[in-house]
């Protein structure tokens, strides 16, 4: 009898069958996720971008909300501030007009007052006081108020429209002054700028303003008895489509790390 023995397929053979069904285990790649060490897989969420609110504010508050700005974002790495500075009686316009803003921080209530349709509660988060400016050195011997009725004076006060335009011819009324300005201005920088380059003897801003001029000018105390307190309030424009951030910075400005900044450049606590 003869017996039929099995013989083992080649080594070729076996090799070739190995490949093949290696190749086909490729095929399908292109169809899972990418690991951590490849591409990041479709689904995988992009991060965050911060939220930005936009802060109409009086232009008194430049040189003291742009350092806040700077603070405030640091310890809150998920918002930014972008500030406009003007004339609150600007800003106000602004807002009844429906400019694209988040909040408004104005220098004197009877303005935010007139926005009791457009915006949220206000709250008062700084005040402020007036004195009286000169160029360096105070060449035509500026001591009180009184002095700035003299014939030989060139006076610039903010139009009365201007919250410190208001206030100062409120702290004339009280000294029994009576000032007739050479230019009315839109704000409280475009004073101090008429002083600083000469263009004017005299004009009353806020004590913020005064020492912010630095070196440029030089300031006159205004008394106690014919002082006015400017109040800030600043409040959430009612048609902001961003209310938690907008929020969050006006509850800010009333903490102490807000107040210091505040306190920094002159503004007193409300």
């Amino acid at each position: 009898m003869r017996i039929l023995r099995r013989t083992a397929p080649p080594v070729a053979a076996v090799s070739a069958a190995l490949l093949l069904l290696a190749g086909c285990g490729d095929d399908d790649s292109d169809d899972k996720p990418t690991g951590a060490s490849g591409a990041p897989s479709a689904g995988a969420p992009a991060a965050a971008e911060p939220s930005t609110i936009t802060v109409l504010a009086a232009a008194s508050l430049t040189e003291a909300f742009n350092e806040a700005s700077t603070v405030y974002t640091n310890n809150h790495k998920d918002q930014t501030v972008k500030f406009s500075f003007a004339g609150s009686q600007e800003l106000a316009a602004q807002v009844k007009q429906g400019a694209p803003a988040d909040v408004i921080a104005t220098a004197d209530t009877k303005t935010m007052d007139g926005l009791t349709g457009e915006v949220n509660a206000p709250q008062v988060f700084a005040a402020n006081r007036l004195t009286i400016i000169v160029p360096a050195g105070n060449p035509k011997n500026v001591t009180s108020l009184a002095d700035l009725a003299r014939g030989d004076l060139t006076v610039v006060l903010a139009g009365p429209t201007v919250p410190v335009g208001r206030y100062a011819r409120e702290s004339l009324t009280k000294a029994g002054v009576d000032v007739k300005p050479k230019s009315e201005e839109t704000d409280v920088k475009a004073v101090v700028t008429r002083v600083r380059m000469g263009e004017a003897d005299a004009g009353i801003v806020y004590t913020t303003d005064a020492s912010a001029a630095g070196k440029d000018v030089t300031s006159v105390e205004i008394p106690e008895q014919f002082n006015v307190v400017a109040s800030y309030p600043v409040a959430v424009i009612k048609d902001s489509g961003k209310q938690g951030p907008a929020n969050a910075f006006t509850r800010w400005l009333l903490t102490p790390e807000a107040q210091q900044v505040l306190a920094k450049y002159g503004f007193v606590a409300p």
